[in-house]
């Protein structure tokens, strides 16, 4: 009798550190913000590399990545890659950083995107500007990441809410001031939660 209660003592134990390892299973949408690990230095040639690798990965809402994204969440990937923290969600990406003008855009810089209501203030939409009238973004309309010419999608350019950078030309500093408060959001990690992998299915709807 002596040893059973330090014996189901130590079986709860295990069980809990067992269970706690244990990573939550997928469900749609997975609203765990989960932290990409710091693989590379912050440069724009690295940006390139990293959209390269995301290129065709599918459009699933809430997901940052490795395999699928949201708009928000792809561009969160590829600068916390980088080790740049940004905020997970588009409204909150676009109080940080340095606000730049629509013709001074430079490879890297981030596009805010809202309606077409120019009083509207309200982003719904953030995508990557590549140069020359071309950006790219995880696309809930094509279903996918995708690279984007305002010539040829003109709606997107009325849409437009503002502009930031985050990384200075030289690329040896950082704009990361903040224009209004953050809202807390706590991360995660793939030992935790599970995110979307390649062989589960894909929802219908791009957004719940």
């Amino acid at each position: 009798m002596k040893t059973t209660f330090p014996l189901l003592s130590f079986l709860f134990i295990t069980a809990l550190f067992f269970t706690g390892c244990t990573p939550k299973p997928y469900s749609y949408p997975n609203y765990d913000i989960i932290k990409p690990k710091k693989v590379c230095k912050p440069n724009r040639e690295n940006i390139q590399k990293l959209l390269n690798q995301y290129l065709g990965k599918p459009y699933i809402w809430a997901e940052e990545g490795p395999h699928a994204f949201d708009c928000s969440g792809l561009t969160y990937n590829i600068y916390g890659s980088m080790g740049v923290q940004l905020p997970r969600t588009a409204c909150e990406q676009a109080k940080v950083g340095k606000t730049v003008a629509f013709k001074d855009l430079t490879y890297g810089d981030l596009i805010f995107f809202g309606s077409t209501w120019k009083r509207s203030k309200r982003i719904n939409h953030v995508g990557m500007y590549l140069g020359n009238g071309w950006f790219a973004q995880a696309s809930s309309k094509h279903r996918k990441v995708v690279i984007t010419s305002f010539d040829k999608e003109p709606r997107y350019k009325k849409r437009i809410k503002i502009c930031k950078r985050y990384m200075s030309k030289d690329e040896r500093a950082f704009y990361m001031n903040c224009s209004a408060p953050l809202q807390k959001m706590e991360i995660t990690s793939s030992r935790y939660t599970t995110p979307w992998q390649p062989g589960m299915t894909i929802p219908k709807k791009a957004v719940p």
